[in-house]
C-alpha cells in the first residue's frame, strides 16, 4: 500500500505491507464553492447573535482574536469582511485590535505574520502577540466553579467588542478545537492555563479527543470564556486540502456547537478491533514543527492501538523540541511514570507539563517510534521515543517484533481523525501508577 503522510510542508511517502487497514480519513463533503459569499451570509444572520453590523454599531473599539502560527486558520479568508463590516459600523481602522492568541505559545513575528496576515492587514490595522507570561497585562476575573483563577488578556477584557475566529479541529485535551478555546487558553494567563491544564483536569478519562459531555477540561474553559465574554465567533471546518467545508458565525457556545457536530460527522473513522501498529503523522506544517505540537499525533492514534503495541509517528520538527520549559521538563523526568507520580504528589511545576502529560499517557500503554529529520536519535530517546530511518523501517521492526501476522492502521492526518474501535466512543485511557 502506497501512502503520503502529511509531514512538513511537501508529504512523506511510505509504502505499508498490503494487511494495512486504512487510511483512517476525513469524510467531508465538497469544500465551499463560494467562500466569500458564505462568510458575508453568516456574518450577515449569525447564530444565536444579531448580525455582526448590529452588534459593531455605536461600539467605541474591538478586539478580533486569531490563532497563532499553529494553527492553519485561513485568516486570509476571515478576516477581510470581519475588518470591512466593523468598518461600515463606523469603528475606525485604529481602535480595531487583531489579538494572536498564542496561549503560552511563543509570539509570531516576521515572515509568520506576513503569511497568517496580508501585507494590507498589516499595514492598516494594529496587530499583538498576547504575553501568556506576563501577568500585568490580564485582568482578574474571580476564579471559576473548580477554583482556576481567570486572568484574561486586559486589552480583550476592556474591549467594546470581542470577536473570536478559529479552526474546530478535534483537541487532545478539550474534545474540540475553537470557540471558547481560542480564549482560555489562547489570551489567558500562565496563572490560569497551569491550573486549567494541571492534573486534576486532565487525569479525568473524559478529558480526551473528541469528548465534550462529561469533560472537564471543555467544561471549564467554556465557563471562564463566557466569564470574559464573546460577542461573537467566526469558526471554520477544513477538508484534507484545508479547503473550508464549513463556515458559522454567531453565539460562542451555540455556533461552535454547530459546527462540532459537523466536524464529529467528518473526522470520526471506526476500526473493528485494536491493531498491533498504527502509523500516522503530526498532520505536517505547522502541527509538527516542533516535538511538544506532534504528541498530539500520538494521543489521537491511542484509541486504536493494542496496550502493548507501537506507534510510529512521522513528523518533520523542524523547529526542535519546543520551548526551553518543555526541553527542561524532558531533561529533568526521564521516567514518565516518576513524572506522573511527581506532579500528582508534589508542588511540582514547570509550564508545558501538561504535554509530557500527555506523552506519559501514551508511553504507559505502548512503544513510540519516530520518524524525522529535525532532531538526531539521541534527542528523540530523550523525548521517550525510539528513532526510526523510515516509517518503512519502523514497520520491519514491528513485524519482527509481533510476528508477520501483525495488525497495522495508517491515518495520514494524524490528529485530524477521530480513530475508534467499533462499540466504544473515547480512547483508552492511561493505567493507574502502580505502587
Amino acid at each position: 500500500m502506497r501512502v503520503l503522510l502529511d509531514y512538513g510542508r511537501t508529504g512523506l511517502p511510505v509504502t505499508l505491507p498490503p494487511q494495512t487497514q486504512g487510511p483512517l480519513r476525513l469524510r467531508p463533503p465538497a469544500p465551499l464553492s463560494d467562500v466569500a459569499a458564505a462568510i458575508e451570509q453568516v456574518l450577515a444572520e449569525p447564530r444565536g447573535t444579531p448580525s455582526l453590523a448590529e452588534l459593531a454599531r455605536g461600539r467605541r473599539d474591538a478586539c478580533i482574536l486569531i490563532c497563532d502560527v499553529t494553527r492553519p486558520v485561513p485568516n486570509n479568508l476571515l478576516l477581510p469582511p470581519l475588518l470591512t463590516t466593523l468598518i461600515e459600523a463606523g469603528i475606525p481602522p485604529e481602535r480595531i485590535l487583531i489579538l494572536i492568541a498564542t496561549g503560552l505559545h511563543r509570539p509570531n513575528v516576521g515572515a509568520e505574520l506576513e503569511e497568517m496576515l496580508s501585507p494590507d492587514i498589516l499595514g492598516s490595522f494594529q496587530g499583538a502577540n498576547h504575553p501568556g507570561q506576563v501577568l500585568e497585562e490580564h485582568a482578574y476575573l474571580g476564579e471559576s466553579p473548580r477554583g482556576v483563577p481567570i486572568w484574561i488578556d486586559r486589552r480583550y477584557v476592556e474591549a467594546d467588542l470581542k470577536i473570536s475566529t478559529g479552526l474546530i479541529e478535534p483537541h487532545l485535551m478539550a474534545g474540540f478545537s475553537g470557540g471558547r478555546k481560542v480564549i482560555c487558553p489562547g489570551i489567558a494567563a500562565l496563572e490560569t492555563v497551569k491550573v486549567w491544564h494541571g492534573p486534576r483536569f486532565l487525569e479525568h478519562p473524559r478529558a480526551d479527543c473528541g469528548i465534550l459531555e462529561g469533560n472537564p477540561v471543555h467544561e471549564e474553559n467554556t465557563w471562564i470564556a463566557r466569564r470574559a465574554g464573546c460577542d461573537l465567533i467566526l469558526n471554520v471546518c477544513l477538508d484534507e486540502s484545508r479547503q473550508i467545508t464549513w463556515v458559522g458565525a454567531g453565539d460562542m457556545e451555540e455556533a461552535w456547537l454547530e459546527g462540532v457536530r459537523f466536524c464529529q460527522e467528518q473526522s470520526v473513522a471506526t476500526l473493528p478491533a485494536p491493531v498491533d501498529v498504527v502509523v500516522t503523522s503530526a498532520a505536517g506544517h505547522p502541527l509538527d514543527a516542533t516535538w511538544y505540537q506532534a504528541v498530539k499525533g500520538l494521543v489521537g492514534a491511542l484509541p486504536i492501538v493494542k496496550e502493548g503495541g507501537t506507534i510510529i509517528l512521522a513528523a518533520r520538527l523542524s523547529e526542535g523540541i519546543g520551548s526551553p520549559e518543555f526541553q527542561r521538563l524532558l531533561a529533568e523526568n526521564p521516567d514518565l511514570e516518576a513524572f506522573r507520580r511527581r506532579i500528582l504528589e508534589t508542588d511540582y511545576f514547570v509550564m508545558d507539563q501538561w504535554q509530557l502529560e500527555e506523552l506519559a499517557k501514551v508511553r504507559a500503554r505502548c512503544r513510540v517510534k519516530v520518524v524525522s529529520e529535525g532532531l538526531s536519535p539521541a534527542t528523540l530517546r530523550q523525548c521517550h521515543a525510539e528513532p526510526a530511518a523510515s516509517v518503512e523501517v519502523a514497520v520491519a521492526e514491528c513485524l519482527a517484533d509481533y510476528g508477520p501476522g501483525a495488525t497495522l492502521a495508517v491515518i495520514p492526518k494524524g490528529p485530524y481523525v477521530l480513530p475508534r474501535v467499533a462499540g466504544t466512543t473515547n480512547g483508552a485511557a492511561a493505567p493507574p501508577l502502580s505502587g
